[in-house]
């Protein structure tokens, strides 16, 4: 079943990521996790950090971001 990111759009997408929201500025089925790299369809996608601007699979690669900068 599609998603409402999904229709008729394939490929990765190009998201801005806000305080609790997030807007699609290039159609596509999926973002990229900034850690493990490993695609999260746009539909799933749960974890983000705005000040970054990446997407995150998981909370353990939120945690692996955070250890990795040694900040928030």
């Amino acid at each position: 079943m599609l998603g409402r990111y999904e229709r008729g759009a394939s490929g990765e997408a190009v998201v801005e990521y806000g305080d609790g929201t997030m807007r699609v500025v290039k159609p596509g089925s999926f973002v990229r996790c900034a850690v493990t790299g490993e695609p999260i369809l746009l539909d799933a996608l749960r974890y983000w950090s705005a000040p970054r601007q990446e997407a995150y699979a998981s909370p353990e690669a939120i945690l692996q971001r955070l250890r990795q900068t040694g900040r928030p």
